[in-house]
C-alpha cells in the first residue's frame, strides 16, 4: 500500500512553479509544469545542485549547474544515459500536494 506524505499546497506551487520539500530525511524538488505537479530528487546527478534552484523552460527541468535538462516525468537527463529519481504525486480535490517515498525511476 502506498504510503503519502502531504507537502505542499496546490495554489502555492502554482504561484512559484517550484519548491523543495522533505520527506523522511529525503529532499525533493516539486514543479509545476504545464498544469500538472512532478515530484524528483533535489539533486542533481551530475553536480549535485539542488534542481529546485533551477529554471523550467519549454517543459524541461533545467539544473542550475551545468544547464542539464530533465524530463520531469521521466528524471531522463536529456544528452545523457542518466536520469534522476522521479516520485509519484497526488493532488486531493482540496489542493493539497502528497508524495510517495516509492520511487518511480531510480537513479541511473
Amino acid at each position: 500500500m502506498t504510503e503519502w506524505h502531504a507537502v505542499a499546497r496546490l495554489r502555492d506551487l502554482q504561484a512559484r512553479k517550484r519548491t523543495a520539500v522533505t520527506v523522511e530525511d529525503t529532499t525533493i524538488a516539486l514543479f509545476w509544469i504545464n498544469g500538472k505537479v512532478y515530484a524528483l530528487a533535489d539533486t542533481c546527478i551530475h553536480e549535485q545542485r539542488q534542481l529546485s534552484k533551477g529554471a523550467i523552460l519549454f517543459g524541461k527541468v533545467i539544473c542550475p549547474g551545468h544547464q542539464w535538462k530533465f524530463d520531469p516525468e521521466t528524471g531522463e537527463a536529456e544528452g545523457q544515459d542518466r536520469c534522476t529519481t522521479t516520485y509519484p504525486v497526488h493532488v486531493d480535490d482540496d489542493g493539497t500536494v502528497s508524495v510517495s517515498l516509492e520511487r518511480e525511476a531510480a537513479a541511473r
